[in-house]
């Protein structure tokens, strides 16, 4: 697939979700005052701090695509973990106000809620909503190795999970237990504390250009592979958004021409580039001197 249409397909997902946070944070907000459940109400936080994260996710996709320029090289690809990390931030501030609300409420015996069929309603309408989004953004995350939309395909995965303490804190309420609600929110807490530390961790490696384990060793394999080398060392790569850059060293036969060594070269890129899309390889050849030394 080109540039051009994922680029088309990552921003089409990425608005959708843009649509649907609005849509949520709209109706929990709304049934949460009406309510006083503390649960929906820090539900209606996360869902407006993850409509500020998919609307920062839509500005990066939109961003990240762009080819290098004279001012970036390397392209624009690290805009997507930027936003990553950004999403992360914005959860751990959603973890802040619900801890300190749900403490206050536990603390003070302030916990009645008045719970009717409209709670439920948007509790499971933002479920099913919440599992539409996370899967087809992370299906097109997975497919364009997109890590905002991975991000904020977490986003929407912690929303099911949390909406569901916050449904059993509901029913619970519902029997007279109304301290389940404030306990149910520092259940959200504690989930959306989880995905943000490992989101966090993997945008930071990124911006830091850790090496993407994975495709590191992948490449080692297709290398050890290619038998026309006799020897290749300082094997560096290095992320940036869906993006991927190779640079390697390999040795060859001393009595090459140029355009044997050049043949080869492109060899090591074509077989990279076959295994991990839009991968940028560069090779230096070099002569293995003590070629013929080690062979006697």
């Amino acid at each position: 697939m080109d540039i051009e249409k994922a680029s088309k397909e990552k921003n089409k997902v990425a608005f959708l979700s843009v649509l649907a946070a609005i849509f949520l944070t709209s109706f929990k907000l709304i049934i949460g005052v009406w309510t006083g459940s503390l649960g929906i109400l820090s539900e209606a936080l996360h869902s407006a701090l993850d409509f500020v994260a998919a609307a920062i996710t839509w500005f990066a996709v939109r961003i990240s695509d762009k080819p290098a320029d004279k001012d970036h090289h390397f392209g624009h690809g690290k805009v997507e973990n930027l936003s990553a990390f950004i999403e992360t931030l914005l959860l751990l501030i959603t973890c802040v106000w619900i801890i300190y609300e749900a403490i206050s409420r536990l603390t003070s015996g302030e916990t009645h809620i008045e719970v009717n069929i409209w709670s439920y309603i948007v509790v499971v309408s933002s479920i099913i909503i919440d599992i539409s989004r996370s899967r087809a953004l992370m299906r097109v995350a997975k497919k364009h190795n997109s890590q905002a939309l991975e991000a904020d395909a977490l986003h929407f995965s912690t929303d099911i999970w949390s909406s569901s303490v916050v449904l059993l804190g509901l029913i619970c309420a519902d029997f007279g237990f109304f301290m389940a609600d404030s306990i149910a929110a520092l259940g959200v807490a504690i989930i959306v504390i989880y995905i943000s530390y490992k989101l966090g961790k993997r945008s930071i490696s990124v911006l830091l250009d850790s090496v993407p384990e994975e495709t590191y060793l992948k490449i080692k394999s297709i290398l050890d592979g290619v038998t026309e080398i006799e020897y290749f060392h300082d094997l560096r790569v290095r992320a940036a958004g869906a993006e991927f850059f190779v640079e390697l060293n390999i040795h060859v036969k001393p009595e090459m021409t140029i355009l044997q060594a050049h043949d080869i070269a492109t060899i090591i890129e074509n077989r990279i580039q076959n295994e991990i899309s839009r991968c940028h390889v560069h090779v230096h050849i070099e002569p293995q001197e003590n070629f013929i030394a080690i062979e006697n």
